[in-house]
C-alpha cells in the first residue's frame, strides 16, 4: 500500500510542456479509495475533465479526458511520479501522452494546495 493519500486533496499546475492543455487556472480535486484515485478538474482552458488512476507505491498510472473551453475533446495517459516537498505537500511529475493520431507527449508538474 502507498504512503500517499489523495482523498480530498486539491492540486494545481506548477509547470507544463508547451503542447499541454492545462494552465495555472486549472484546479484538480482528487478522491481516493484504496489504490483507486480519481479527480475532476476544470478552470482556465478546461471546461471539465476527469482522471482515473491506479496508485502503486510512489506512482500513479493515469488515464484522463477533458473538454476544453474551445469544445475540443481530448484524452491521454500519464505515469506520475509522486514525491513530497520540504513542507510535506504532494508533488506530481507526469510523463504524459495524448491518445490521438499525433501522439504528442510532454512533462508537467502539479503541487498540492
Amino acid at each position: 500500500m502507498s504512503e500517499f493519500n489523495f482523498n480530498n486533496k486539491t492540486f494545481s499546475l506548477l509547470e507544463n510542456s508547451e503542447n499541454g492543455t492545462v494552465n495555472s487556472e486549472t484546479i484538480f480535486k482528487y478522491k481516493q479509495e484504496g489504490s483507486l484515485v480519481t479527480a475532476n478538474y476544470s478552470g482556465g482552458t478546461i471546461k471539465y475533465g476527469k482522471i482515473i488512476a491506479h496508485l502503486s507505491n510512489n506512482t500513479l498510472n493515469m488515464l484522463y479526458q477533458c473538454i476544453t473551453t474551445e469544445n475540443e475533446l481530448k484524452a491521454g495517459k500519464a505515469l506520475a511520479q509522486i514525491s513530497l516537498t520540504s513542507t510535506n505537500k504532494i508533488k506530481l511529475t507526469l510523463n504524459w501522452e495524448w491518445l490521438d493520431n499525433k501522439n504528442e507527449s510532454g512533462v508537467s508538474e502539479y503541487i498540492e494546495h
